[in-house]
């Protein structure tokens, strides 16, 4: 017997989530991560929460979102070997986020199950994108 409340995911491990507003939504998210993915979820939550506790979260595109009140700076997806950290403004950023994108001022830092998080480097990135203009979505 399946169950049927439990959520589903991409051929990435990118859990499917109903898009929703608020902490319950990226809660959710994070709890449908799989495997080692699901500890580093909830330490990045913690740690832009701790940064910014007035954080503002989404789900949209089966992505949580963090913000503030003049947009969003920070995303994470699931893939299959690495979690991806998307930050909106990342070209600003000192430094730089090391992986590039397509969409203009755009970075993404993935971290692999053998990595781990640097805790300080993500915080100091949080606090530099809170100072920035948001992104729209």
């Amino acid at each position: 017997m399946t169950d049927t409340n439990k959520p589903t995911h991409s051929s990435s491990t990118n859990p499917y989530i109903p898009k929703g507003d608020g902490d319950p939504s990226v809660q959710a998210y994070i709890s449908a991560m799989p495997g080692w993915k699901y500890e580093l979820g909830r330490q990045i939550d913690t740690l832009i929460v701790k940064a910014f506790p007035e954080v503002r979260k989404q789900v949209r595109w089966n992505t949580p979102f963090y913000g503030k009140e003049d947009g969003w700076f920070l995303a994470m997806y699931c893939y299959k070997s690495y979690v991806q950290i998307t930050f909106m403004t990342g070209s600003s950023l000192d430094p730089v986020p090391p992986k590039a994108s397509k969409v203009e001022g755009t970075r993404y830092l993935d971290i692999h199950e053998d990595e781990g998080l640097d805790e300080d480097q993500l915080v100091s990135w949080i606090q530099q994108a809170l100072k920035l203009p948001g992104h729209k979505l």
